[in-house]
């Protein structure tokens, strides 16, 4: 079942925005639930809490984009391990 999400980014602070800071928003569909992967780094406790969402929000948005491109050249070099790389995760 795929999840269909919407992600925001905005500058907080920083360099002084110009007009090409408007905010990045775009959809995206992971084949997991997020809010529930979250959850289980958390309670594996690898990171502090305030990093957990970016490390896992960053992480699984890379590997969609990497499983549908994991033919192509460099993609397909990189594959099997952030495969071996995530399978670890869930142990």
């Amino acid at each position: 079942m795929a999840h269909n999400y919407r992600v925001t980014v905005e500058r907080l602070e920083g360099d002084v925005p110009s007009t090409a800071d408007e905010a990045l928003v775009f959809q995206t569909t992971n084949h997991d639930d997020l809010f529930k992967i979250i959850s289980a780094v958390r309670q594996k406790q690898l990171l502090p809490d305030d990093e957990t969402a970016e490390f896992t929000i960053g992480l699984k948005l890379f590997a969609e984009v990497l499983m549908r491109h994991r033919a192509d050249t460099p993609f397909k070099e990189l594959f099997p391990h952030i495969g071996s790389f995530m399978k670890s995760l869930k142990r």
